[in-house]
């Protein structure tokens, strides 16, 4: 299965390495290394993460390690990555990023 990233999901990616390498060496590989862990886990079961209440088809999984959330939609042959979001951000400020009918 493919992978996408919407642009504002792939920026939120950047900044949270690039925060986590200031506040440790290497720190930023290893969030980079958990997102990207959390992205197979995703890739090999799609569906096993409930929906969120906002939405029909945005699904959310968490990372283990770091307090982020994956917000992703399964489109046909793709996993659309809505968000890297931290988990005390807001929780619906990413559906600003899709047409009100892909929620």
């Amino acid at each position: 299965m493919k992978v996408d990233f919407l642009i504002p999901a792939r920026m939120e990616f950047y900044e949270a390495v690039v925060f986590y390498n200031i506040q440790k060496h290497g720190l930023g590989e290893d969030f980079t290394e958990e997102v990207e862990d959390t992205i197979e886990r995703i890739k090999e079961n799609p569906e096993a993460w409930s929906r969120l209440p906002s939405s029909n088809r945005t699904r959310r999984c968490l990372t283990n390690r770091f307090p982020y959330g994956i917000i992703y939609q399964i489109r046909e042959n793709t996993i659309l990555i809505v968000a890297v979001m931290h988990q005390r951000r807001h929780p619906r400020s990413w559906q600003s990023r899709l047409p009100k009918n892909e929620h």
